[in-house]
């Protein structure tokens, strides 16, 4: 589609990806002997979860214009007419690492964001993390991002993303790039840590050519084609005299190893919850599955690309009765919050880097595809925190 990401449509984890998940994970800061801190793990091993499915497709939608809200947290909004002047929220606690995060109304082709709302998640946002992660540019995002980062002033960096899709002969990468120049020359290098080419693109390739390796002829195949994403982009930024780490994100086990070779990063989705693992044992099991999957990988390349976990979250609720469980758990605001009392301090202590999905709920992806897909947020979709939800109070190691 060239006015549509791909969204939840598609979940799964290939067959060979089996993580022991164990019943009990404890901080430790001890760094293992590829100078990466590690879990340690506590408990009886529990056996093999054989994780299902072909594809996740996890990465953020253009497709319909979203439900936006102009309504700002009661208790984060701005209290003048100065951006950097808002009243903080006692109950947010800048914890995360980082954060998945779209502007609301930023889907094709109506785009129908705004800059006060985006200043409004830039004020509450930068009360629980330092980064943020965009999935695209269209609709201006990367702009107005950067612009609201400026009139609060707060401490934040964002990570840019161009979503290419291999069916439009490059015209979403195209315009998109074109918007991501755009606002580096308007607003310099300052507050973006990169540049992030290609969103599920592997996964989405394999799964339109009707193949599953990402390292196969047809893997390779779509590789290509975004190798030459990633080269233009690189040519932009040394146009614009800049240096900026470019990178690729895909689902957890569908990297393809020419594309990482030609990063300076990679960015995971790792979603315990479509990988139907109970939410107790879906902290230990994000690690590892990262761990076995994705940083080995990069471990294992010339270029040793920086790895982030690109997302990772839990729903709160389901649109319908037969999504609202993944066998062992269902979405509901209170596994979220077992999930974020046993990831979050955890993931800092060890050194994790990651983004956790997402800020607010997404309407618009209810409307679209039901089930779970709109309520991942820690935000309502009036940027209200959820109701029963408690920000961890833990510090970045």
């Amino acid at each position: 589609m060239t006015t549509g990401y791909r969204d939840y449509d598609h979940h799964g984890y290939s067959d060979h990806d089996h993580i022991t998940p164990n019943d009990a994970w404890m901080e430790k800061g001890a760094s293992t002997g590829s100078g990466k801190k590690k879990w340690v793990v506590i408990g009886s091993i529990i056996g093999l979860v054989a994780l299902i499915a072909i594809g996740v497709a996890l990465g953020v939608t253009l497709s319909k214009k979203s439900s936006s809200s102009s309504s700002s947290s009661s208790k984060s909004g701005s209290s003048s007419s100065d951006p950097s002047n808002f009243s903080k929220d006692a109950n947010l606690k800048q914890s995360f690492y980082g954060i998945a995060y779209t502007p609301a109304g930023s889907q094709l082709p109506d785009c129908g964001n705004s800059l006060d709302d985006v200043i409004s998640d830039i004020q509450i946002m930068s009360q629980l993390t330092t980064r943020v992660r965009l999935y695209g540019a269209d609709c201006n995002q990367s702009a107005l991002v950067l612009e609201a980062i400026k009139q609060t002033k707060v401490n934040m960096t964002v990570f840019l993303g161009n979503y290419p899709v291999s069916t439009d002969d490059d015209a979403a990468y195209d315009r998109q790039r074109d918007l991501i120049k755009s606002a580096i020359q308007t607003y310099g290098t300052d507050h973006i840590g990169g540049v992030t080419v290609g969103n599920e693109y592997i996964l989405n390739y394999l799964n339109a050519n009707g193949a599953t390796d990402p390292n196969g002829a047809v893997g390779n195949q779509g590789g290509e084609l975004l190798i030459a994403n990633i080269n233009d982009t690189r040519s932009m930024l040394s146009g614009l005299g800049v240096s900026l780490p470019v990178g690729n994100a895909d689902a957890g086990s569908y990297f393809n190893d020419l594309v990482l070779e030609q990063v300076d990063y990679g960015m995971a989705n790792v979603h315990p919850w479509f990988a139907n693992v109970s939410v107790d044992q879906s902290a230990g099991w994000t690690w590892e599955f990262f761990e076995v999957n994705d940083v080995q990988l990069a471990q294992g390349l010339s270029n040793t690309p920086e790895m982030y976990v690109a997302e990772t979250g839990w729903p709160t609720k389901s649109s319908d009765v037969a999504d609202e469980s993944n066998g062992p758990s269902t979405a509901s605001v209170a596994n979220l919050q077992t999930f974020l009392d046993t990831y979050i301090c955890q993931a800092n202590t060890n050194g994790t880097k990651y983004f956790f999905f997402e800020f607010f709920d997404e309407e618009w992806k209810d409307k679209q595809y039901g089930g779970v897909e709109g309520w991942w947020g820690l935000f309502n979709a009036n940027r209200t925190l959820k109701d029963g939800i408690t920000i961890p109070d833990c510090v970045l190691s």
